[in-house]
């Protein structure tokens, strides 16, 4: 049955198809575990299984559809799914990357993946991400590099890079992630599929490691990645509201509803570039597209461009700078600061336990700057970014210069995640949304940005953009996966 191969279908039309008993649960999740097993050899994107739990539950999953109400059974139960490794997940390591941390075995349960199971979704596994979440692509001294379907000699992204590579390669439907710079959004890009950073304070961040605290609770954000553009809205619903710790998540009212969203009554706003880094031509036009089509669909089309992207990344460093409350060498040293220079030497000759992006952006933590000019000049696009996005705007942004990057090659150009990184510190809510494939066969896509608080908005125009432009396209092996075990 086509129509029902697991392997494509989202979680909203699996959950539809178990209560209609056209497919079980178990058939879902043996489908998905077979496809992890088929792709994980080459990728390395997945880092913890629990295959067995996972079929245990898919069986208790399928009594319940055939016993019970439908009225009385929760929205996702018997849908697979899987959980990026640095959220706590009892019984399992929270690593997160850091060799000092490979025995860490978390003995709590993060309220976002509490509340995914509680919705009856089944954990296949844990995923990849990069030492300490603060890399564009993902690679650890503890579990290796992860590889993107569609070109293993390609970065997945970070720091949800496993999530990203697991969805886009078809081997789970929709995962956990969190975004600081960029790390939702790079992943769902690189990947061919779906990602939305919300607005901070609607979904809480306890429960990850590292934690953020303070004002980082404010640039950094937990939520999901998807194949399709349809599960986004549902799965916020799940994973919002306050949970009695976080501090800055502290209403349980998600605003808005993408299906009540009328894009005749929207503008469409969109910008090129940065201003300092050249986007390629493939990405720009794929952008376009997007854009013109949206102009047809809406009150119209305008191009913007405001000359404080210029320092975006600039900006970026100054607010995370002044929000980090640890520095990040104190941090891969465990409450105990690390040599950096020390490690730097060690590194050619491969005797530290950290990656060089780490050990980078310790280095560059210790390098002076204009911190409060870049502090003002965030303020000042934020203001210039909310007066041109007005009451009923949507913005356009590439999320990245070029499409997906060999590895390390980030290394060389790294101020690129910028374009990402920006849309944090200003606490914009972002949906990544792909433009199908480019010559190559890798993954374009775009951003929709929107005012704080318009997340229904945002990910309104991905799912219209799916219809029109395609969205996910899976990589070429999966049609020759079986559709059922």
């Amino acid at each position: 049955m086509p129509d029902l191969n697991p392997l494509r279908l989202s979680a909203t039309a699996m959950a539809a198809a178990l209560r209609a008993r056209k497919i079980t649960s178990r058939e879902l999740v043996d489908a998905h575990i077979a496809r992890i097993v088929a792709v994980n050899r080459r990728i390395n994107a997945m880092v913890q299984f629990r295959f067995d739990e996972a079929r245990v539950e898919a069986d208790a999953a399928d009594l319940r559809l055939q016993a019970e109400d439908q009225g009385t059974l929760p929205p996702l139960l018997g849908v697979p799914c899987t959980i990026k490794e640095n959220f706590a997940f009892p019984g399992y390591p929270q690593v997160s990357g850091l060799v000092a941390r490979r025995k860490a075995v978390s003995d709590t349960c993060a309220p976002t993946v509490q509340r995914l199971r509680e919705a009856g979704a089944i954990v296949l596994g844990l995923s990849n991400t990069p030492e300490l979440c603060m890399w564009m692509e993902t690679h650890n001294r503890v579990y290796g590099r992860t590889g993107n379907p569609y070109d293993e000699k390609r970065i997945a992204g970070g720091s949800s890079g496993g999530e990203g590579s697991l969805i886009g390669a078809g081997a789970s439907p929709f995962g956990l992630g969190a975004d600081v710079g960029g790390s939702i959004r790079f992943p769902a890009f690189f990947n061919g599929v779906f990602g939305h950073k919300p607005t901070p304070g609607i979904v809480p961040n306890t429960g990850q490691y590292p934690l953020p605290t303070g004002q980082m609770n404010f640039n950094c954000v937990t939520g999901p990645i998807t194949r399709r553009a349809e599960d986004l809205w549902p799965l916020l619903k799940i994973l919002a509201g306050p949970d009695g710790v976080d501090p800055l998540c502290r209403s349980g009212a998600l605003g808005g509803n993408p299906a009540r969203v009328q894009l005749k009554k929207l503008r469409v706003l969109a910008i090129r570039d940065d201003g300092r880094r050249t986007v390629a031509a493939e990405m720009m036009q794929a952008q376009q597209d997007a854009a013109e089509w949206l102009g047809t669909q809406t009150q119209g089309l305008e191009w913007l461009q405001p000359q404080g992207l210029r320092h975006a990344f600039g900006i970026w460093s100054a607010l995370m700078h002044a929000a980090q409350p640890a520095p990040f060498a104190e941090q891969l040293g465990q409450g105990r600061r690390i040599s950096v220079l020390r490690e730097l030497i060690k590194w050619p000759l491969g005797m530290t336990d950290h990656t060089l992006p780490a050990l980078a952006l310790a280095a560059l933590e210790m390098v002076p700057m204009p911190t409060q000019r870049f502090i003002e000049a965030g303020c000042a696009l934020k203001q210039e970014l909310l007066a041109a996005l007005g009451e009923d705007g949507v913005l356009l942004y590439p999320p990245y210069p070029r499409v997906a990057p060999r590895h390390n090659a980030p290394l060389l150009r790294p101020f690129g995640f910028a374009y990402c990184g920006i849309v944090n510190v200003l606490g914009f809510p972002s949906t990544q949304v792909p433009l199908g494939l480019n010559r190559d066969g890798l993954p374009l896509g775009v951003q929709v940005i929107g005012a704080p608080g318009q997340d229904a908005r945002t990910i309104a125009v991905a799912i219209a953009l799916e219809k029109e432009f395609g969205g996910w396209v899976p990589p070429p092996d999966i049609a020759q996966a079986q559709p059922r075990p």
